[in-house]
């Protein structure tokens, strides 16, 4: 079992663009327990797939689970199974010793940037690039999960 501890911001502006080649996800949740926190999804990239369960965040740490399958299989489950999906272009841009994950979303989650980085520690420090802003760590809106029940683009604007 693997312990996924990481940080999340919105991006800000786009500085982290020169250099960065991205990836096209679509992902989609088999399960994605509210109540209890924990999420069952599937993922096609990069002509692979695979099936990932995470547990319940607590202080910052969350148990992960993560196993290749077959594309045709993951393809089928995005199609057939899950009634909440994801589309996005995932970069990695490295900073200051760290790997950025800089996620921009397509479809009903446009024109939402956001940026996490994963650590070793949960207390680890991490220097922040200029083009991140607002932490949304803590923010349950901005997990996937949450994206793919409820799109960015529905949130009501204050």
């Amino acid at each position: 079992m693997a312990k996924e501890i990481e940080r999340k911001f919105l991006v800000t502006g786009d500085g982290w663009r020169p250099g960065a080649h991205g990836v096209r996800y679509r992902q989609g949740y088999l399960s994605a327990g509210a109540d209890a926190g924990c999420t069952v999804r599937t993922r096609v990239a990069g002509g692979r797939a695979w099936l990932t369960i995470k547990g319940p965040a607590a202080e910052g740490a969350r148990d992960e689970y993560e196993y290749p399958i077959p594309v045709g299989d993951a393809e089928e489950m995005l199609e057939r199974l899950c009634a909440g999906r994801i589309e996005k272009t995932r970069y990695r841009v490295p900073f200051a010793g760290h790997t950025w994950e800089v996620d921009e979303f397509t479809g009903e989650n446009a024109p939402l940037v956001v940026a996490e980085v994963e650590l070793d520690r949960i207390d680890a420090v991490v220097a922040l690039p200029p083009w991140v802003g607002l932490e949304v760590t803590y923010d349950p809106r901005y997990t996937n999960a949450a994206l793919a029940r409820l799109p960015y683009s529905r949130w009501a604007r204050s």
